[in-house]
Order: structure tokens, then sequence, then C-alpha cells
């Protein structure tokens, strides 16, 4: 099935093609991914309006998200995360189970890849999200997970951060696997928590970097 511009535009985004601050052009835009001007202009004015993109004079940029954004953002990841993880227990098939279970193993092959950890963090969150069998849940973790495309690193990045976030989610999956919500539900927001402090210490030590330059 053909895409429309809106998300082939937020598909570049969610995938890293366009970064936080990056210019997007209509002319380009359509060109890239050929088709006409009007829908790309309509794509961009709407995802203006859901604060995707952001003025810069008459230029459009992707948007970033300042010390607060990214707090309220990852207060609501985590009891949103949590929720679905307590629903899982409850409500995923023991093929979903396995498929949590086989990623947790698949994606240590990615440990000192940040990028291809990142990518396969999502995929594993993702799945706990479908494991909820609560379409209304899943819609509105779509919509934060949209909002993470904003920030410009991963907390995969810092050192040892992956091996330990793989630990998380094999405790994530045991709590799932028995049927344990409360348990689930608490890894899932200890897992949450502990991505924020790091990335936190990550946007620390840039900035200071960025001050020592």
């Amino acid at each position: 099935m053909q895409k429309d511009a809106y998300t082939l535009i937020l598909e570049a985004i969610d995938g890293g093609v366009y970064r936080p601050g990056d210019r997007l052009v209509e002319a380009e835009l359509a060109e890239r991914f050929g088709v006409s001007r009007t829908p790309v202009r309509e794509a961009l004015q709407r995802l203006e309006t859901q604060s995707m993109l952001a003025r810069d004079g008459r230029s459009l940029i992707v948007a970033s998200l300042d010390h607060n954004q990214l707090a309220e953002l990852y207060v609501v990841r985590a009891e949103l995360e949590a929720l679905a993880a307590r629903l899982a227990a409850k409500h995923a098939t023991p093929e979903e189970v396995k498929v949590l279970a086989d990623m947790v193993e698949a994606d240590r092959a990615h440990l000192g890849d940040p990028a291809a950890l990142s990518r396969a963090n999502r995929r594993f969150h993702k799945q706990i999200h479908l494991a909820s069998h609560n379409r209304y849940l899943v819609q509105q973790l779509d919509l934060v997970h949209r909002s993470m495309a904003l920030l410009a690193t991963t907390s995969l990045a810092a050192e040892g951060r992956g091996q330990t976030a793989l630990a998380e989610h094999a405790a994530i999956v045991k709590a799932i696997a028995d049927g344990d919500g409360e348990a689930a539900q608490e890894a899932l927001r200890a897992h949450i928590s502990k991505a924020f402090e790091t990335r936190l210490k990550l946007d620390a030590g840039a900035a200071r970097d960025v001050g020592e330059g």
C-alpha cells in the first residue's frame, strides 16, 4: 500500500534520517519521496501542529525537547509502559512471551552498536505494547514513542547501559511469563527510570564538553 507524505516524513524522522534541528524543505521532500508539493505542504503543517516540527524564522525544522519536556515525556512513558507490562502479564499468549524472550537473546548481538540496539529496543517495547491486548493503550504509546524520535541521542550509548538494559528486559519478560502483573509493572517502571537517569547524565556530559570546547 502506497504511503502518504505524512507517513513518509514521520518515518524519516523516526528512523533518524532527519534529526532534531534539521531543516525540512518542501521541494526537497517532494523530490525525495516522489510526491507532489501539495501533500508535502499539508503533511508539514500537520507535523507542526503535532509539535514534531518547529519554526525557525521562515523555515521548519525537526523539533527538539527541552529538559522540562523530556521529564514530562518520561513520566507519561513510565506509567503507560508499566500499565502495558501489567496487562501483558495477564493477557499475553505463550507465543507472545516466547517472542519477547527470543528478542532479549537476539538483542545481545547488538551490544556495542547503540544505534542497532536502540532499534531493537523499540521493537521489544512495541511487542510488550501489543501483548497488552489493549488497542487504546497501544495508540497512546505510539504517540509517546513518536515523540521519542525528537531525542538526539539514545541512553543506550552510555557505557554499560546496553548490558544493563538487556538484563532489565529479561526481568520484565520473566514477570510477564510468570503472570505477575505487579512485578512486571514495577520492573518496567524501574527500567524507564534508569533510562531517564542515564539520559540526563549523557546530556549533562555533552553540555560540559561543549562548555569546555
